[in-house]
């Protein structure tokens, strides 16, 4: 698979925008479509490629550049981004622009073991206090965005225009129950069509 198709299949699995990814690269809206459909630039520039690279969490060489060795018997780190978004544990949290501003590096092997795959992943803060004590206000939580039936578990969630990262059930047919950890605040039942489930968070980092 060349550059370019990769490139297309990883926008398509994120669901990103190549007008988004083209202004989030320093390079005019229309930059990354050329590129695919025209074939101008012939092949990314270093920098545009590695910025792309770390959006994605792929090696650069899948993106046109040069194959890396593999680190100590092929256990090498891959990165994920942390988006400028917060998940609300509390009233709930506007979305912003999802330009990366850094990344978690994680083992590959890890991830694996895991069954995660890193162009799926991204990380995101918690605010609020109504998942104490299981998530605290200021941690980092990855979300695993592969698609999948739907299980009982923490969920980062879309109300509205507002992110949550609550428990989610199984309610009443055609409804989910979100829940917090902290006993302060009531269960809430909504309908399915009312909420969309962003992702599934499957790891937290914290201060203690």
């Amino acid at each position: 698979m060349d550059a370019r198709e990769r490139l297309s299949e990883l926008v398509r699995q994120r669901g990103s925008s190549l007008a988004a990814l083209s202004r989030m690269i320093g390079r005019n809206s229309s930059y990354l479509q050329q590129f695919l459909t025209k074939g101008s630039p012939r092949k990314l520039e270093e920098a545009d490629r590695r910025k792309l690279a770390q959006f994605f969490a792929v090696s650069e060489s899948e993106l046109g550049g040069a194959e890396e060795k593999s680190r100590q018997s092929g256990d090498d780190w891959l990165e994920v981004p942390r988006l400028p978004l917060e998940a609300s544990a509390g009233p709930g949290a506007l979305a912003s622009a999802e330009a990366p501003f850094g990344a978690f590096r994680f083992s590959r092997r890890w991830l694996r073991a895991q069954g995660l795959e890193a162009a799926r992943l991204s990380a995101i803060r918690v605010i609020g206090d109504s998942m104490d004590p299981l998530l605290r206000d200021g941690d980092e939580i990855l979300v695993d965005r592969t698609p999948a039936p739907f299980r009982e578990g923490v969920h980062v969630l879309r109300l509205g225009d507002a992110l949550h990262v609550k428990r989610v059930q199984a309610g009443k047919p055609g409804r989910l129950r979100l829940i917090s950890a902290n006993d302060a605040y009531e269960p809430v039942e909504v309908s399915l069509g009312e909420v969309d489930l962003i992702g599934r968070v499957v790891w937290k980092s914290g201060r203690l």
